[in-house]
């Protein structure tokens, strides 16, 4: 998928519900369909797919600056060319003067960010002091433009508070990583990213509400919407720091052990869900078949470090053999509704996006490893859209509800914890006898 491919497609949940008039005729039967699809739903995916990239985008980039790293330049390209997506995304809401406002004020914090790391690297406290005091400005005046935005549905006071936790975790990411403390690091990191969904969800929420007409008067909040937020998280998370684990093992980097533990403590999250709902032996069952298939990513970043071009090929072997067997599987299981000619296609595209993104970092093409990676990056959107969409169908029952109408907490903290997270782990057993992502195991 090519860049203008992509950018296209993020735009389209915007622009559709706020540019294209609604014209067709929705009955209050099909309202009440839980949906993963609803327009309001679309924003929110939207949302979490670009400030959560931000926040991945911004923690490596300033590790890649901090080690002075050969891709860094590529790699604040893409954190850059993710500001423009935002702020495009903010422009079809708000128009292109918000846009452009956007634009600059986000510019500018990451370039607070940038003084920090230069700050550090020249062992000079009063710059780093001061891009702290910058940051804390912009939080202020960043607060107060999504508060007039939303004409005060997002509260100012609220927002700088999530704001401040945003640049806290950022920032503590970065001094871990420099003071080699990089379990901590990545710790940070993967709060950085989940802090992430919560924003999205207050922020989509409060547009939503303010705009009720220009998203045929759907929820961003709902079930089968937190199901797929959920999923949005989990999945992206996976890909981006699957990605810097084969950088980093093919590399040797001092963080190598900890990135692994960052994925492997992925794993232990969705295999808690399933033991906490199946007992103990099904999520033994999860995380032991979870990690045969991460062998073969590990045979193949290692046949690439030995140059053992035969390795290689049976790694890629064995995943053409676990797509079209797992595929087959989710038909099976959601008895249909996912289509295992569709998913076969849709796998081979995640595998071609992630193996692409460490071959061209192996070999130093290092503009094509970021589009890779932010490619990679956005497909698991898509493919939390294809699950959540078969499992909702396939239970319609137990996503019915909405969520209670009152606005999320403006604060913008971590993501809440779905009503049906019951069903969410089921969805989580039904991957128990393989996976249909990459996860790297402990080495």
């Amino acid at each position: 998928m090519n860049k203008n491919v992509r950018n296209a497609f993020l735009a389209v949940p915007l622009s559709v519900s706020l540019l294209i008039p609604t014209t067709l005729t929705v009955s209050a039967q099909d309202h009440a369909k839980p949906s993963v699809t609803t327009e309001a739903v679309e924003l929110r995916s939207t949302l979490d797919n670009l400030l959560s990239e931000h926040a991945y985008l911004a923690v490596e980039t300033m590790r890649k600056g901090a080690e002075g790293a050969e891709d860094f330049k590529a790699s604040a390209q893409a954190l850059s060319a993710n500001t423009e997506d935002l702020s495009g995304a903010i422009a079809s809401v708000y128009g292109e003067e918000a846009g452009q406002q956007f634009s600059q004020m986000w510019t500018d914090h990451i370039g607070f960010f940038v003084d920090y790391v230069n700050g550090t690297a020249n062992d000079d406290e009063e710059m780093k002091q001061m891009a702290l005091d910058e940051l804390n400005q912009y939080r202020q005046d960043f607060s107060q433009f999504l508060e007039s935005a939303t004409d005060e549905r997002l509260e100012a006071d609220a927002l700088a508070e999530g704001l401040q936790m945003h640049v806290k975790q950022l920032i503590g990411a970065f001094d871990s990583y420099v003071a080699g403390d990089y379990e901590k690091a990545y710790e940070y990191e993967r709060e950085a990213i989940n802090h992430m969904y919560g924003v999205s969800k207050g922020l989509s929420s409060a547009i939503v509400n303010q705009f009720p007409d220009k998203f045929n008067n759907t929820k961003a909040v709902t079930p089968a919407a937190d199901l797929r937020s959920n999923l949005n998280h989990l999945l992206s998370e996976h890909a981006g720091l699957a990605a810097m684990a084969m950088q980093n093992g093919i590399d040797g980097s001092e963080d190598f052990d900890a990135s692994v533990q960052a994925l492997s403590n992925n794993t232990d999250d969705l295999a808690a869900a399933i033991s906490s709902i199946y007992g103990e032996e099904a999520g033994a069952q999860f995380k032991e078949m979870w990690s045969g298939h991460i062998g073969n990513f590990v045979s193949y970043v290692e046949g690439t470090g030995a140059e053992d071009a035969e390795k290689k090929e049976e790694a890629m072997q064995a995943l053409t053999q676990y797509r079209a067997d797992f595929s087959q599987f989710l038909e099976t299981a959601t008895e249909g509704e996912l289509d295992a000619d569709v998913l076969a296609g849709n796998l081979q595209e995640h595998v071609d996006q992630l193996i692409g993104t460490f071959d061209s970092y192996v070999d130093e093409d290092y503009t094509a490893t970021y589009e890779n990676l932010r490619n990679a990056y956005a497909h698991m959107f898509g493919a939390s859209k294809a699950l959540s969409s078969g499992f909702v169908a396939q239970f319609p029952d137990k996503f019915a509800s909405d969520m209670p109408s009152e606005m999320p907490d403006t604060g913008m903290g971590g993501t809440a914890d779905s009503n049906n997270i019951w069903i969410f782990a089921s969805i989580l057993a039904l991957l128990a006898t393989t996976t249909l992502f990459i996860r790297k195991s402990e080495q």
